[in-house]
């Protein structure tokens, strides 16, 4: 098969990685890559934004399957497009990709479905938005409407700072993701990502993991993009996962048929596991950065035929995917500054080394210099991860591996994994 993968992050190296073992592959190509994706696949310069061009490169490489990495090519209709061509694409249309693309829709969706979420409300000015506090009761959950890299979230402790969010959120913060905003009542509880592989009409679940959206330790700090994760999550009891897949994906998948809008790919669902059952957080129509690195060091066997099959519309046929009994970790490495300023540019030694069987280190933001030396290129820059019998033995091996690697110019939390290390009542 030839393979066309869509994307330039953490998510896609691992993607790339896995895709590359399988034995169904002939030609595995990235577009645009980074340099880490360059050890599995070749790479080809075209935006995840330019939909049409990946489109027609996808032709002219004669693709039989397309996978895409990030949301914002899906929200630009690559998936639209490719149907037109009648390549199978591992990702969802425009329209399903709604589920992410904006919040007001994915509320409005489980409203009407009675798929279990917070209460919540949409408004489009800061009057009305600052009005609609008095309905609340803090902490005060404000979102963004549109795809924000995953900053588009603010838990305000009182009033004074939700006023201050709202006017930062609608006074163009975000740009046209912010155009409108949700505000919702607080869930209290522990959340998780759970993950299904979808065909249009059937959901085939596909583990789960935590991970850590606050910049630095002890969870404080600004929400990022994802600062590290792990799996298997403890949260994710048995009881849990089947009421999360009874009562939430499985619902999710049918209705989104039903209303003229199939759901194909991978639906992440992060779920608060409250005392009244799991309910939705917010859904992403791609695999979590890093939740995804995770997962693929976790599953055993080929991914190919599992993304293929949900391209192509019928899981039915699958054995559900296996997963091995180790617990992984993923580190981020950011630039410091991030997220709001992340300095770019500086010098990283010792990430191609190589860690042993166990580690795996992930290229999120970088480039190479004409001199072949491997700079910073974004705010997440390399993803540090490492599988061990449990929790502490994977925290263990990544921790020293993230201690090899000379990068001034870079930070890590310390912390990754906490949840699951404490004792649980």
């Amino acid at each position: 098969m030839n393979i066309l993968l869509v994307g330039s992050g953490g998510r896609e190296d691992a993607l790339a990685w896995k895709i590359a073992q399988s034995p169904l592959v002939r030609r595995l190509v990235c577009a645009p890559g980074n340099p880490g994706i360059a050890r599995h696949a070749e790479l080809k310069d075209i935006a995840v934004t330019d939909a049409q061009a990946l489109a027609a490169f996808a032709r002219e490489m004669k693709a039989d399957l397309v996978v895409v990495g990030p949301e914002s090519a899906l929200a630009e209709g690559l998936a639209d497009l490719l149907a037109t061509t009648g390549i199978p694409c591992f990702g969802p249309t425009r329209k399903a990709a709604q589920l992410e693309t904006s919040k007001a829709f994915a509320k409005a969706f489980l409203e009407r479905h009675e798929i279990p979420t917070a209460g919540y409300g949409v408004y489009r000015t800061v009057a009305e938005a600052r009005e609609a506090l008095g309905v609340f009761k803090p902490p005060y959950v404000i979102k963004a409407d549109g795809l924000a890299a995953g900053k588009g979230v603010a838990i305000s402790p009182d009033k004074a700072d939700a006023e201050a969010e709202i006017e930062r959120m609608l006074g163009g913060r975000f740009g046209s993701a912010g155009a409108q905003l949700v505000i919702e009542e607080f869930m209290d509880g522990e959340e998780g990502s759970l993950f299904a592989l979808c065909d249009g009409q059937r959901a085939v679940l596909f583990g789960g993991a935590q991970d850590h959206k606050r910049a630095f330790d002890g969870d404080v700090g600004p929400n990022t993009g994802g600062m590290g994760a792990y799996s298997p999550a403890p949260v994710f009891t048995p009881d849990l996962v089947q009421a999360a897949d009874e009562q939430i994906v499985q619902p999710t998948i049918r209705a989104m048929a039903a209303e003229g809008a199939p759901y194909r790919g991978v639906l992440y669902a992060g779920l608060m596991a409250t005392d009244e059952g799991p309910k939705v957080v917010e859904f992403n129509a791609r695999f979590g950065d890093p939740e995804c690195q995770v997962l693929m060091m976790r599953m055993a066997g080929d991914i190919v035929p599992l993304l293929l099959a949900c391209a192509r519309g019928d899981v039915s046929r699958l054995a559900p995917p296996a997963f091995k009994d180790q617990t992984v970790i993923c580190v981020v490495l950011a630039a410091k500054g991030y997220p709001d300023s992340p300095l770019e540019g500086s010098i990283i030694r010792g990430a191609d080394q190589d860690f042993g069987p166990d580690v795996m280190v992930f290229h999120a933001g970088t480039r190479r210099r004409p001199d072949g030396q491997l700079i910073a290129a974004g705010g997440r820059v390399l993803n540090v991860c490492a599988q061990g019998d449990d929790i502490a033995q994977a925290r263990e091996r990544a921790y020293a591996a993230v201690r090899r690697i000379d990068w001034p110019g870079g930070f890590s939390r310390s912390d990754i994994g906490w949840r699951a290390m404490e004792p649980r009542g």
